[in-house]
């Protein structure tokens, strides 16, 4: 296996990769060299660790023990919001890993403010007076909103999951975004409210196997959406109103903070008062 490359990007950002894992890190505070350095030593063997327990991670979430902090983080984090949906702890990979890197850094060194962004998937660290913005964009890279956060929201993590993404998914949402206390249970609930975005029996939507589609997926044989038609105004609604009671379900037991849903032009809020800059036109508030 190659090993991890690390490398200073404009604006004092620090760039890690190694195979599947990119992340951008940024940091403020007097210990933001020290956090850096912990966040290349922690990132140096994350992913030897999760191929090590990989089969554990792609069985259902429980069913198989894990012992590694990063795979224990997945494991707790699944079982936080998954009900009896179907999931695997790969449901929470990129979260975990965003922090578990995350926390590598702030005990390493005094931060105001720091993230790791793992492909979309979040972690953040908001010391008081501290800010974020984070502009969502629809799958042809258009506008669809900002979220502004700061330190009062207690929000420790933002992930995003939906035919958008870079895994396979069980729904019809062009994305799904959501904040929780931390990346990895955002991921993980963004998988679920995702998967539940579906219009079940629609013969007009295409799906296959997800074993056809990759040999490895932790989803087997199950179907997953391949091709959304244009679908017609009340279907959007019935589609987005099942991802929404997902996501109000998650919002009641306090296990997420927010979620953001869309589908071919419209969308949906759950709970994200902090969530600006969408059209009214197509804004549908859960």
């Amino acid at each position: 296996m190659r090993g991890p490359i690390a490398r200073m990007l404009e604006g004092g950002r620090l760039h890690l990769q190694q195979g599947p894992i990119d992340l951008i890190i940024g940091a403020e505070g007097p210990g933001r060299a020290t956090a850096f350095e912990a966040a290349r030593v922690r990132f140096g063997t994350i992913l030897q660790e999760l191929v090590d327990e990989l089969p554990g991670l792609c069985a259902p979430v429980g069913s198989v023990p894990v012992s590694g902090t990063v795979a224990l983080r997945m494991v707790k984090s699944v079982n936080a919001v998954a009900g009896e949906d179907f999931v695997t702890p790969m449901a929470a990979v990129a979260g975990a890993v965003a922090d578990e890197v995350l926390d590598a850094m702030r005990e390493a060194g005094e931060l105001v403010r720091a993230y790791v962004n793992n492909g979309g998937d979040i972690a953040l660290l908001l010391g008081p007076g501290a800010r974020y913005d984070l502009a969502l964009a629809g799958l042809e890279g258009q506008r669809l909103g900002t979220v502004n956060l700061h330190c009062d929201h207690k929000i420790g993590g933002v992930a995003t999951s939906g035919r958008g993404g870079r895994s396979l998914t069980l729904g019809l949402a062009d994305s799904v975004t959501v904040l929780a206390e931390s990346s990895a249970i955002a991921d993980a609930a963004a998988t679920l409210i995702a998967n539940a975005v579906d219009l079940p029996g629609n013969a007009g939507i295409s799906r296959r196997h997800a074993s056809e589609l990759d040999h490895d997926s932790d989803l087997g044989d199950r179907l997953v959406v391949t091709l959304v038609p244009p679908l017609s105004p009340a279907e959007r609604r019935q589609a987005l109103a099942a991802g929404c009671a997902r996501a109000e379900a998650m919002l009641a037991n306090d296990q997420i903070r927010g979620a953001a849903l869309f589908l071919q032009g419209d969308a949906s809020v759950v709970g994200l008062p902090m969530f600006t800059q969408l059209s009214e036109e197509t804004l549908l508030h859960a």
